[in-house]
């Protein structure tokens, strides 16, 4: 007895993949196509209501508003005829009275410290110290030997503002080396100051070369020096390698440029040409 098998034929499921395929296929196009259908009909949609909005605008989301004319145009713009700020931050104050500054002032103290080897000097011409600034400042003035200071005040007669400042000037210019009369100076002149430099400032010199630089400015008997100080109209004082020079401004600058052209070694014959023309000069503008 003979049993065929007999294998089931597969030519009944190719058909059924196919068709399967060709149903999702046309799915596929079937949604492509409902897709920009609706995308056509929203473009439509947005085309028609801005039709709708372009015929009344009163309807859509952004109104118009609208100018006033008339009056409503002077709230809106800028008044051009308004006064202007002025540029400058700087206030304006109105000028002091005539006895604004000769009133009573505010009870002030000030201490001028005086060197060790001032202090025998400073008992010596004490009378000479005080007097002017008790007789012409009006100030209160006393001599403090525990702290060797000088201390100035402030009084019901002192009448300028200044006076605290210009007493104290005086009594620094002695304490720095210079004369009681070429100090009082400071105390009737306002244009006067007080310059003070080392040698070591202009140039670094040590040992022979500083005592030569020394030398140099001071001159035989202090020749060079007298003829500084007449020439520029200052007072000079050489303590060691400090120079102090009082003087106005601009014979401070005369009196400083000669001694620094000595301490770089120029000839004193040199310097004295320099300060001949100079004094020419002021001469010629005093004129």
């Amino acid at each position: 007895m003979v049993v065929a098998h007999t294998q089931p034929s597969t030519s009944s499921s190719s058909p059924v993949h196919k068709k399967n395929r060709r149903k999702t296929s046309k799915k596929s196009t079937n949604a492509t196509t409902d897709a920009a259908s609706s995308s056509k009909l929203e473009l439509a949609d947005r085309d028609e209501e801005m039709e709708i909005n372009d015929q009344n605008p009163s309807n859509s989301i952004t109104d118009v508003i609208p100018v006033q004319d008339g009056d409503g145009e002077d709230d809106i713009m800028i008044d051009v005829d308004a006064p202007s700020l002025p540029q400058s931050g700087v206030p304006t104050l109105p000028p002091l009275a005539d006895g604004a500054q000769k009133g009573p002032l505010k009870s002030e103290m000030r201490r001028i410290p005086i060197p060790p080897h001032r202090m025998t000097p400073l008992k010596k011409d004490w009378i000479n110290i005080f007097g002017p600034l008790t007789e012409m400042l009006g100030l209160q003035v006393r001599m403090n030997v525990q702290r060797r200071s000088v201390e100035c005040r402030t009084s019901k007669h002192t009448k300028e503002i200044g006076a605290l400042q210009k007493g104290a000037d005086f009594v620094k210019a002695f304490a720095l080396g210079f004369d009681v009369n070429d100090a009082i100076a400071l105390l009737r002149l306002d244009d006067l100051y007080l310059d003070s430099f080392e040698i070591k400032d202009v140039k670094s010199l040590q040992g022979d070369h500083l005592s030569r630089a020394i030398g140099r400015i001071a001159g035989q008997d202090g020749k060079t020096k007298f003829t500084i100080e007449n020439a520029s109209r200052t007072r000079i004082v050489l303590a060691d390698t400090k120079i102090h020079i009082m003087g106005s401004f601009q014979n401070i600058k005369i009196a400083r440029d000669a001694i620094v052209s000595l301490i770089l070694g120029s000839p004193p014959g040199k310097v004295y040409a320099g300060l001949r023309t100079v004094s020419s000069r002021m001469r010629q503008r005093a004129l």
